[in-house]
């Protein structure tokens, strides 16, 4: 008689980086577009390895806090060659980067939110999307953003601001540990 071995374990799909990306995904607005800037960062796991089959994708108001689509309550507006959406797979060493204008406030229930880009993260070992958000750091407007304000740890609010380097900004994406970026449940 024959012993039967136990297959392995192992993560087959889905494969976001494969079917998601498109050539000009990362492309928000064209090169060349004046105020344009990059948002380029890294995908890590909870050990903080790169995670090199991560799909990031990005979606964000124009310069003027009005998004190009039915549902923004003030009319749809289209700005420039400005797309508003943006998807980038990563690399082997889990590296992402969008190229994009900054995104004007938007009104809220109490006010206005500060600019930010609205992101999400598709990966292996994950059958939902995790949904962040990506703010400034030299914007005002954070101290009364109310997604923001919700948030009463600063050092997990401090998740959700980016930093500026030498091209535009740079925003990590930790999707668990120590100091996993603040995700939301929608």
């Amino acid at each position: 008689m024959t012993e039967l071995q136990t297959t392995p374990s192992q993560t087959v799909g889905p494969f976001f980086a494969i079917g998601l990306p498109w050539d000009d995904g990362p492309f928000v607005v064209p090169e060349g577009t004046p105020g344009a800037f990059r948002i380029e960062g890294r995908v890590l796991d909870g050990e903080g390895v790169p995670v090199p089959d991560a799909v990031v994708e990005t979606w964000q108001a124009d310069p003027d806090g009005r998004f190009d689509h039915p549902d923004d309550p003030r009319g749809a507006v289209r700005w420039k060659d400005f797309r508003g959406f943006g998807r980038c797979p990563t690399d082997e060493a889990g590296r992402y980067g969008v190229l994009t204008v900054k995104p004007g406030p938007l009104p809220a229930a109490d006010g206005l939110e500060a600019p930010h880009l609205n992101v999400s993260v598709f990966c292996r070992g994950m059958l939902v999307r995790l949904v962040t958000r990506i703010y400034f750091p030299d914007e005002e407007a954070n101290a009364d953003d109310p997604v923001l304000c919700a948030i009463d740890d600063p050092a997990a609010r401090s998740t959700l601001i980016a930093t500026r380097n030498p091209t535009g900004y740079t925003f990590d994406i930790h999707l668990q540990g120590e100091h996993e970026t603040v995700f939301f449940d929608v």
